[in-house]
């Protein structure tokens, strides 16, 4: 299907993509890897009065170390963000879960905040973030910097706190020290396809006990969401098989997961204790 008509602009810096977005109108939509934005131009579910097409902007690429945290740039590809060393050795879970994103095709276009401003609740990565406490990096002209949490950045079904005139030019992502396990347990039809249900999950055990935890979910509703229950019952214990159980069977309290061709709520709400099962399992094993 042929996509509706809209003015293409393509920057070359930062500075220049900042400028050339409030002067697009409210209904401007920013186009980083376009793996997400494409189909739906295609389809006529999107109707942008201009495209910012973003591949020229280098200074976005890159993946920097930032002290306590790595600073990952919005148009890293997910191939660029998996194989990178520091996101590998600090934040393994980022790693492990983009390299479950589509296919390589996808993976060699696709954009690292692409995937997160694009706020998809089956999408793989906004899940990660929340569960890693990542901080999003936006920079508008007329407001400078700003940061915004995980948790207070994805809105709704895809719909981010990032202003009209905003961009999302960078995610921080705390580093996992010694200590931590982790693991990205996903359920989908096809190698390619989003995910029914997700967990992200990373762990720390002191002396064998678990001193912190933190799970997030995949399409269990509009937005990515944490499972708290299973972390509050979770603090303490040894990750025994009857633990794990047992809390597992929390995860999908506090979420509201929808039905669709794919599995209904109530198939996705069993389909997440034994994801969440399986990923502490694994997380605990590394």
């Amino acid at each position: 299907m042929i996509p509706p008509t809209f003015d293409y602009l393509r920057p070359t810096t930062l500075d220049e993509a900042l400028r050339m977005l409030p002067d697009a109108g409210e209904d401007a939509k920013v186009l980083a890897g376009g793996q997400s934005l494409m189909p739906l131009l295609r389809l006529r579910l999107a109707y942008p009065d201009a495209l910012v097409d973003l591949d020229r902007v280098d200074e976005l690429r890159a993946i920097r170390d930032d002290g306590d945290a790595i600073v990952i740039g919005a148009t890293a590809t997910h191939h660029q963000v998996m194989h990178d060393p520091l996101v590998r050795e600090h934040a393994p879970l980022v790693a492990r879960a983009t390299a479950t994103v589509a296919d390589p095709a996808v993976r060699h276009r696709g954009t690292f905040g692409g995937s997160l401003a694009h706020a998809d609740p089956a999408g793989d990565l906004p899940a990660v973030a929340l569960a890693l406490d990542a901080v999003m990096l936006a920079r508008s002209a007329s407001g400078g910097d700003r940061e915004i949490p995980a948790r207070d950045f994805f809105v709704d079904w895809m719909t981010t706190a990032l202003e009209p005139d905003e961009l999302l030019t960078g995610v921080r992502v705390p580093k996992l020290g010694a200590g931590w396990g982790f693991h990205y347990e996903k359920f989908h039809r096809t190698a390619q396809a989003w995910a029914i249900v997700g967990v992200a999950c990373a762990v720390r055990r002191v002396q064998g006990a678990v001193e912190d935890v933190r799970i997030g979910l995949t399409n269990m509703g509009a937005t990515p969401v944490r499972a708290t229950a299973v972390e509050e019952r979770l603090g303490g214990s040894t990750l025994s098989d009857g633990t794990l159980r047992e809390a597992s069977a929390y995860a999908g309290e506090g979420t509201e997961p929808p039905s669709d061709l794919h599995g209904s709520s109530e198939y996705r709400s069993h389909l997440v204790q034994v994801l969440t099962r399986r990923a502490l399992n694994a997380a605990s094993a590394r």
